[in-house]
């Protein structure tokens, strides 16, 4: 009893030890020096009992084999002459890894970051995906059950009934091949089992966090399998929007997956998946933005900035550390272009804003990293589908064919405060007249305000299509191969909007100024060209932000239309040289094509009416394209073709410590595909 006390007391001695160095618990120093003086006695003196314990205890301390597919076959990881890392469901549960950024807790070489828009940057040793582009693929292939996705939820999804996340540490060359020049991180689901199970988890906690769990397994009959399971959490949100009173940056999303399986006989298997993911919140795109002011340069050279002049040298924000006492201000804003602008709107009673005016002026940002003011809560939709088709066939007793056939769909949607600050009253007092009757600005997208307004909405809606083939061999001899090919399609769109009500304010009253038979400003409407005279009318959207006709020149609008056409032959060939030596190598051959449409924005870009000839031609100051709406430009098309591959000599051995020792030494030579540039560089005066 005492010696099984002692080995209890051990394990959690040095449990303590490791977690508090310092501990000056004397309860724990005198168990271990009493477990010290029984462990003295021969070993001989140990009951049968107490020898089954320690057999027992040296069992469930022994690493488990783990299985993996890093080479699209199952082997132990230990046969795998690849830098791998493979934690499976027990294993992130263990770990609370729910999501693909907590992977770099458990996995080396790893980091995440959140990017630009809807993006983000899963790097391996180093190499990432740091471009903001449409057209950028990632150097690290996301991949769901051996299937490459080019769009996918890594950072928002949660992982749940999950066999096994494999990441593949260094360029894949062969059977990966593209966007795999850092690594990959694939994630396989439980399939149906042969036995009738079920499981349900829930957890609870603060911020009335909500998560739960489970699945159904269902055999049907000998040959069949259903699996059912799913995913839900809720919370509230951990920020707190200062200037709207609400909690912002929750959660509300559910994932479900059925897979259905068939295996009529021990030749030919057959396996069906759908997962589904949709979140709906106020997922905060971006954390708070801290400022250390920039108050502008005060001199060039020998010369003194005195005055107004020196915002004209001002960024708004210094570069600084986030643990200055200074990171907490707001930009300085007093030279900010588009409210330099409005000085050139005419009315009857002076400028629209005053120059040199400072919109944040009066504000403060408070210290609290969960408290931020922005006039607009975040808005954060997110859709996924994905489904896929898998055969397996033994053609013989050493050779199988594999099918995989996936379709992928995401849609996403976000919406958040562009400034990220609140801005104080600018706005002159017009009285009864135009455009600020009371101080007060109607923007038809962004409604009445004495202030500053600013919003974005980024968006994408893509499509993948991918199928592979793959011939496998598993010979008793030295010789064996794989080979295969595969073809992927994929179509997105990608628009990212910005509207500000300065940008309207300038259309309707520099632009469209008109005056109406009592001599008092009004705007054009400048709907319909052909009954407007003369040169720049600019179109306004007369929709609200959740109905916008898309057509606008009153806000800004980057929309990117690409699509990717991609096949490959790979293959690898495997010489067991002897029983301890292994060479592998293997080549891919990639053909891409990317084609792109270019669509300029046409911001504050108006066009001009000939009224002797009724033809709508460019605007002659600002030079709009296109009276409404946005051009496409012709398509254009480039394509990269590589080679790539990957030589791999093994050795297995005995050493002191295991008698299960692989040494390799491994060359691998990944690709990703180029990004399609098409500049229009084009010089507009206001």
């Amino acid at each position: 009893m005492m010696m099984s006390l002692c080995k209890q007391e051990k394990l959690i001695a040095r449990a303590i030890r490791t977690t508090n160095p310092v501990n000056n618990n004397t309860l724990w120093y005198s168990v271990a020096i009493a477990c010290l003086i029984m462990t003295s006695t021969p070993l001989t003196a140990l009951s049968q009992d107490e020898q089954n314990d320690e057999k027992s205890i040296r069992t469930r301390q022994a690493i488990e084999e783990v299985t993996v597919t890093a080479q699209k076959i199952e082997q132990s990881i230990q046969d795998v002459p690849i830098a791998v890392s493979a934690l499976s469901g027990d294993n992130m549960d263990a770990l609370k890894i729910e999501r693909g950024e907590e992977l770099l807790r458990a996995v080396p070489n790893v980091n995440f970051s959140k990017s630009n828009f809807s993006s983000y940057n899963f790097s391996i040793r180093g190499v990432g995906t740091k471009a903001v582009s449409a057209a950028s693929d990632p150097a690290v292939a996301v991949s769901f059950n051996n299937a490459p996705l080019i769009r996918n939820r890594l950072f928002e999804q949660e992982f749940f009934d999950v066999q096994r996340v494999e990441v593949l540490r260094g360029p894949q060359g062969t059977l990966y091949g593209r966007n795999a020049t850092a690594g990959v991180v694939n994630m396989l689901p439980i399939m149906p089992e042969g036995e009738f199970e079920s499981e349900i988890k829930a957890e609870i906690g603060s911020f009335n966090s909500k998560r739960t769990s489970g699945m159904f397994n269902l055999p049907i009959g000998e040959t069949m399998g259903l699996r059912l399971s799913g995913a839900l959490t809720k919370r509230d949100g951990f920020d707190y929007n200062l200037h709207t009173g609400n909690d912002v940056n929750d959660r509300d999303l559910y994932s479900t997956r059925v897979i259905f399986e068939w295996e009529p006989n021990e030749s030919f298997s057959a396996n069906l998946i759908w997962q589904h993911f949709e979140e709906d919140d106020k997922r905060s795109r971006t954390g708070k933005q801290l400022c250390t002011k920039d108050p502008g340069l005060s001199k060039i050279g020998d010369t003194e900035l005195i005055g107004p002049a020196q915002v004209f040298f001002s960024q708004g924000c210094l570069p600084g550390s986030v643990y200055s006492d200074n990171a907490y201000d707001v930009p300085n804003a007093r030279g900010f272009a588009n409210i330099l602008a409005t000085g050139l709107i005419f009315t009857d009673y002076g400028p629209v804003i005053d120059w040199y005016t400072d919109p944040y002026a009066n504000a403060s940002q408070s210290r609290d990293l969960r408290e931020i003011e922005t006039s607009y809560d975040p808005v954060f939709r997110a859709e996924n589908d994905i489904v896929q088709l898998n055969f397996e066939w033994a053609l013989g007793d050493s050779l199988t064919f594999y099918s995989q056939s996936t379709y992928a769909k995401d849609d996403y949607y976000s919406s958040q405060d562009y400034n990220r600050y609140v801005s104080g009253p600018v706005f002159n007092d017009g009285g009864d007249l135009n455009p600020t009757p009371g101080g007060i600005y109607t923007d038809p997208q962004l409604g009445p305000s004495d202030g500053i307004l600013a919003v974005d909405i980024s968006r994408s809606d893509n499509k993948q299509w991918s199928q592979e083939f793959r011939l496998q061999t598993s010979f008793d001899g030295p010789w064996n191969f794989s080979v295969g090919t595969n073809y992927l399609d994929f179509k997105t769109q990608d628009d990212y909007f910005i509207f500000n009500n300065i940008f309207s304010m300038l259309a309707e009253y520099l632009y469209n100024l008109d005056r109406d038979e009592n001599n008092n400003l009004i705007t054009q409407n400048c709907t319909d060209p052909a009954g407007n005279v003369g040169s720049d009318c600019i179109y306004v959207d007369p929709n609200s932000l959740e109905n916008i006709d898309e057509e606008g020149h009153n806000y800004f609008l980057s929309r990117n239309l690409l699509e990717t056409r991609s096949w490959a032959l790979f293959g690898e060939a495997y010489w067991q040289i002897n029983d301890d030596v292994k060479l592998t190598t293997g080549l891919r051959y990639t053909d891409d094509r990317k084609r792109s449409t270019p669509i300029p924005s046409q911001l504050l870009l108006g066009t001009f009416y000939n009224i002797d000839t009724g033809e709508i031609g460019s605007g002659e100051t600002s030079g709009g394209l296109i009276h409404r709406g946005y051009p496409e430009g012709s398509q254009f098309t480039l394509g990269w073709q590589e080679y790539t591959g990957r030589a791999v000599l093994d050795w297995r051995t005995e050493t002191p410590f295991t008698d299960d020792t692989m040494l390799y030494i491994s060359f691998a030579h990944g690709y990703k595909g180029g990004v399609p540039i098409h500049l229009v560089l084009k010089l507009i005066q206001l």
